[in-house]
C-alpha cells in the first residue's frame, strides 16, 4: 500500500517515507504532513518498493526507516538526487557512510522535521513539475493524445465524481491518477491499492481494515486504505482483478460511503473520491460476467484513456531524453544524448510494453555502455530487427520499370502497412516529414485518377 498525505492545493514538495513497520511509517508520515507547509508524503512499505517509485517519480526528499537497514541506504542513494534521511537506526554513523545526509537513532517527530528542513536548505531540490510545454503534472509528452489526455484530467479532477482510467499496462494509470489527485484540491491523502498484487483473502482487509481476533494473523486493530483515504482520495488499481464476491462490499461501500471493518460491528462514514484504472477492457469484463454491472456503472462515471505509447509521436524521444538524463545521473555515466540512428529506432519501435519498456531498454544501455552519445548498435537486436524487417514489395521482373511517383506511392503505403497506417512512425523510419506522405498520397492519387 502506498500512502500520500498533503496540504490543500498543489504541493510544494514530495517526500517519500520507506520503512517495513506499518506503524512506523504512518506515524512518520502524519508528522511530516503535519509539520511541513505544504508538502505530500507517500509511502513505500519495502525497499523494492522504495526503489520503484524513485524511478518513476522525482521526489523531494526520501526518509527511510532503521527496519531497511544500512544496506539499504546505499542502494537509495543514486535514486536520490535530494536530501536522504533516516530515522530510527541503530549505526547512524554507518548510515552517514553509505549516503545519508542525516541520520537519527529515534525517530523522534520534531526532530526528524528539524533535520529534514536543515538537510533540504543545505541540498537544495526543485519543486514538483506541475505543467509545461513537454509535460503535466509527473507526465512527460507534448503530443497531441497526450495533450487530450491532460486536459481531461484537469477537467474532471475537480469533481467528487468517480474516476476510470484505462490503458495498456506501462501506459501510466497510476500517474493520471496522481494527477487527478493533485488537481481535485483535496487535502487529504492518497492511498494506492494494487487490487491484484494482494491475495484475495486479504484485500477486503486492506481495503476496509480489521479488528483484533477477526481472523487468524490479526493481532491488533487496523484501519483500512478507504479509512486512512478520508478527506483525499482512493485509488484501486487493477480493479477488475478484483475478487466478484467483494465487488458487492465495494459497491455498497460507494454508494453509502460508509465503512466496516473486517470483524467489525459498527459502520464509519468516510469522505473519498474513488480513482480506478485496469488495463483490461472493463465493458468485456462486465459481459463476460467477471465483474458487477452495478459497480461498473458506480465507478466508470468519469473516463481517462491512456494511449499507447505507439500512439504518441515524438513523445518517444522525449521520454527517451528524459530517462537517458535521469538513468545516467544514477549510475555515473556521461551519456548526453542519442545519435540520428538510434533516435530513429526509438521513434519507429512499437514498444509493446510502453513506457515502462522504454525506461527499462534505456537502463540497460546505461549500465552496459559507456560513451556521450548512445548509438544504434547499443539498443536491443530485436528493436532494430522489428523497425527494420518490413514486408517487401512484390516480385518483379529487372525489365519492368515504373515511374517514380508510383514507386514512391508505393514505398509509402508498404512503410504504412508495416507500421499500422501510423503516419509518424512512418516517416520516421524513412526519414521524411509526416507533411510529404500527406502530399505524396494526395499526389499519387490525382495522378491515378488521371490515367
Amino acid at each position: 500500500m502506498v500512502f500520500m498525505a498533503g496540504s490543500f492545493g498543489p504541493a510544494r514538495l514530495r517526500i517519500l517515507v520507506a520503512e517495513t513497520d506499518a506503524i512506523a511509517a504512518r506515524g512518520m508520515a502524519a508528522a511530516l504532513a503535519a509539520g511541513l507547509l505544504n508538502a505530500e508524503v507517500e509511502i513505500a512499505d519495502s525497499l523494492e518498493s522504495a526503489e520503484a517509485r524513485l524511478r518513476g517519480i522525482r521526489f523531494s526528499a526520501l526518509v527511510a526507516g532503521g527496519t531497511l537497514g544500512t544496506a539499504a541506504i546505499a542502494r537509495l542513494r543514486p535514486l536520490m538526487q535530494g536530501p536522504l534521511v533516516v530515522a530510527g537506526i541503530a549505526d547512524p554513523a554507518k548510515a552517514l557512510q553509505q549516503g545519508a545526509d542525516a541520520a537519527l537513532p529515534i525517530a523522534l517527530p520534531g526532530l526528524l522535521i528539524e533535520q529534514l528542513v536543515a538537510c533540504i536548505a543545505a541540498r537544495p531540490v526543485a519543486d514538483i513539475p506541475h505543467e509545461s510545454q513537454s509535460g503535466f503534472e509527473s507526465f512527460i509528452g507534448a503530443s497531441a493524445t497526450m495533450r487530450d489526455v491532460y486536459a481531461s484530467i484537469a477537467r474532471v479532477a475537480p469533481s467528487k465524481a468517480a474516476v476510470f482510467v484505462t490503458g495498456e499496462s506501462g501506459t501510466g494509470k497510476e500517474l493520471a491518477a496522481l494527477a487527478v489527485h493533485a488537481r481535485s484540491g483535496r487535502s487529504g491523502g492518497f492511498i494506492a491499492l494494487n487490487c491484484g498484487a494482494i491475495p484475495k483473502e486479504l484485500i477486503e482487509s486492506e481495503i476496509f481494515g480489521h479488528m483484533r481476533g477477526a481472523f487468524t494473523g490479526a493481532v491488533e486493530e487496523r484501519i483500512g486504505a478507504a479509512e486512512a483515504a478520508h478527506g483525499g482520495t482512493l485509488f484501486l488499481d487493477e480493479i477488475c482483478e478484483m475478487d466478484f464476491a467483494l465487488q458487492a462490499k465495494l459497491l455498497r461501500f460507494v454508494q453509502t460511503g460508509e465503512v466496516r471493518r473486517v470483524g467489525g460491528t459498527k459502520s464509519k462514514k468516510v469522505d473519498v473520491r474513488i480513482v480506478c484504472a485496469t488495463n483490461r477492457d472493463p465493458k468485456a469484463e462486465v459481459k463476460a460476467g467477471r465483474f458487477r454491472e452495478d459497480l461498473f456503472y458506480r465507478l466508470h462515471v468519469l473516463p481517462v484513456h491512456l494511449p499507447p505509447l505507439r500512439d504518441r509521436g515524438t513523445d518517444t524521444v522525449m521520454l527517451a531524453r528524459a530517462f537517458l538524463s535521469r538513468l545516467s545521473r544514477e549510475e555515473d555515466r556521461s551519456f548526453a544524448g542519442f545519435d540520428p540512428l538510434a533516435e530513429r529506432l526509438i521513434a519507429s519501435y512499437a514498444w509493446p510494453g510502453n513506457v515502462r519498456e522504454l525506461e527499462a531498454v534505456i537502463r540497460r544501455v546505461v549500465v552496459l555502455n559507456d560513451g556521450s552519445l548512445v548509438t544504434g548498435d547499443m539498443l536491443p537486436d530485436e528493436i532494430a530487427s522489428s523497425v527494420l524487417r518490413q514486408p517487401h514489395a512484390s516480385q518483379r521482373t529487372s525489365r519492368e520499370i515504373l515511374p517514380m511517383w508510383v514507386q514512391e506511392e508505393r514505398i509509402i503505403e508498404e512503410a504504412l502497412a508495416a507500421f499500422g497506417g501510423n503516419i509518424s512512425r512512418a516517416a520516421a523510419a524513412l526519414e521524411i516529414n509526416p507533411s510529404t506522405i500527406y502530399r505524396r498520397r494526395q499526389t499519387g492519387a490525382r495522378k491515378a485518377a488521371a490515367e
